[in-house]
């Protein structure tokens, strides 16, 4: 999850998705609020921790962390060199995705379908809004995290990206790579913030329209695979806060126009294997998942 959310357009909520730990995490985090301090007030610590899953949550935000924290140059330095076997991989990755979540859908139904449809609309939207560029100032990290995180754990959608399309995206990375504390406690605040608030909302509407979140969810991460599209012309540059030349406007390209157009190899065998790989990965995981299941 921690790898996914360094890359702009790939959800950690999605892995969680594929790995079956999903509606485990929403609940987890769901649960910690004011019925906790009655817990620990009544029954103790270790009641209360066993109540909101603490071991389960430690351990998953501790791997989250530990992998944003020594991914973050790797991943950013792969998407600079090798952009197309690095977006292949997570093209397959959201593509195979699709697929397992319509296997969770009950039944397909009108309204089903036009909830498909606006998850569509609405990450496609997102992803072609021209980027802004927002102050790092304490109260924007604050309200970007907890903006950002809700991205995080909503399949399709990547909270990186929309730290992109606010302009707080490489602040944010910046201070992962340099340890800058300041950065990341007023991020980290924001997001804790936000993580308990929205996780009670998609929590509800898992338990309550289970089967048309989960279309949503599947618009959303379907609505997002133009913009991850391997082969990319880019047709305009901006210059970002550090004074580097960062894409601002792309347009997609087919593998075969991609060499013509761009003068640079399309490299579309090893693209086609990372695909093939992420799909081996999310079914091998899948297979995992249900067999950790069945020995529970």
């Amino acid at each position: 999850m921690g790898a996914a959310d360094v890359v702009p357009g790939v959800s950690g909520g999605t892995i969680a998705f594929i790995t079956g730990i999903y509606d485990h995490l929403l609940e987890s985090i769901r649960r910690v609020n004011f019925n906790l301090f009655k817990i620990i007030k009544s029954q103790g610590l270790k009641a209360a921790f066993n109540y909101i899953n603490g071991g389960f949550l430690i351990a998953l935000f501790a791997g989250i962390l530990t992998s944003i924290a020594t991914l973050a140059k790797l991943i950013s330095w792969l998407l600079e060199t090798h952009p197309i076997p690095v977006w292949s991989f997570f093209f397959g990755l959201i593509l195979v995705s699709v697929y397992h979540m319509f296997r969770q859908v009950d039944k397909v139904t009108v309204s089903r379908f036009v909830t498909l449809i606006l998850g569509i609309i609405a990450a496609y939207t997102i992803t072609i809004v021209s980027p802004s560029q927002v102050e790092p100032t304490p109260i924007n990290l604050v309200l970007s995290g907890a903006v950002a995180i809700c991205a995080m754990i909503l399949p399709g959608i990547s909270g990186s990206f929309i730290l992109l399309l606010i302009g707080i995206y490489t602040p944010v990375i910046d201070a992962v790579k340099s340890f800058q504390m300041d950065v990341l406690v007023l991020f980290a605040g924001g997001c804790i913030v936000g993580l308990l608030t929205f996780s009670h909302l998609l929590s509800w509407l898992l338990r309550t329209y289970r089967d048309i979140t989960i279309t949503f969810l599947i618009g959303l991460m379907v609505g997002t695979l133009p913009k991850i599209w391997p082969w990319k012309e880019t047709l305009s540059w901006t210059v970002n806060s550090h004074g580097d030349k960062v894409p601002q406007l792309q347009q997609n390209l087919m593998p075969f126009n991609y060499e013509v157009v761009t003068s640079q190899p399309d490299r579309f065998w090893l693209a086609l294997f990372m695909m093939v790989i992420a799909v081996v990965l999310v079914l091998g995981l899948e297979k995992f998942a249900e067999r950790s299941t069945n020995d529970a």
